[in-house]
């Protein structure tokens, strides 16, 4: 006899992308592109999505992770004057684009004029984004953060670690 819930079936969630991990040191070429790290061109290589970040770094989001991101802005109540001011600040200059064959993206001069980049950059693997860094931003920001990063987890992410 088939009890109550036999039919149902087990929830199953999409998998999830493994995160973007490590640091590197690609160069800009005189045409502003950028090799990607070969261990992020295959998640990038269907279309990215290039943004200004905080601490004037890039935010580069695959296009699934930008979309997810989209709907919650998206959803920001467009009578907040500050989720507006976010909402044009992001969006603005948010350029889509796709990898060549060699792994190279460009990246348009309005957001390398945004985070200072000169030919050489640093780029960070930040989860479910990579960010882009002018090498000497990146050496001051870490070294700035190194310090307390220790302490940190309390306060950030208690429990959790």
């Amino acid at each position: 006899m088939a009890q109550p819930g036999d039919d149902e079936r087990p929830t199953h969630h999409a998998p999830t992308a493994p995160p973007f991990l490590g640091t590197h040191h690609p160069r800009l070429d005189d045409k502003g592109r950028l090799f990607l790290p070969a261990k992020y061109r295959e998640r990038l290589a269907g279309g990215l999505v290039i943004t200004p970040g905080q601490e004037r770094c890039l935010y580069v989001f695959p296009d699934a992770e930008f979309a997810r991101l989209f709907e919650g802005i998206r959803q920001a109540p467009v009578t907040s004057k500050r989720a507006r001011d976010y909402q044009r600040m992001f969006l603005a200059r948010a350029s889509a684009e796709t990898p060549d064959k060699q792994g190279r993206v460009t990246v348009p001069p309005d957001l390398r004029a945004y985070a200072a980049l000169s030919k050489d950059c640093v780029v960070v693997g930040a989860g479910t984004r990579v960010e882009v860094w002018d090498a000497e931003a990146w050496t001051t920001y870490a070294a700035e953060q190194e310090g307390a990063f220790a302490d940190l987890s309390e306060e950030v992410l208690p429990g959790l670690i």
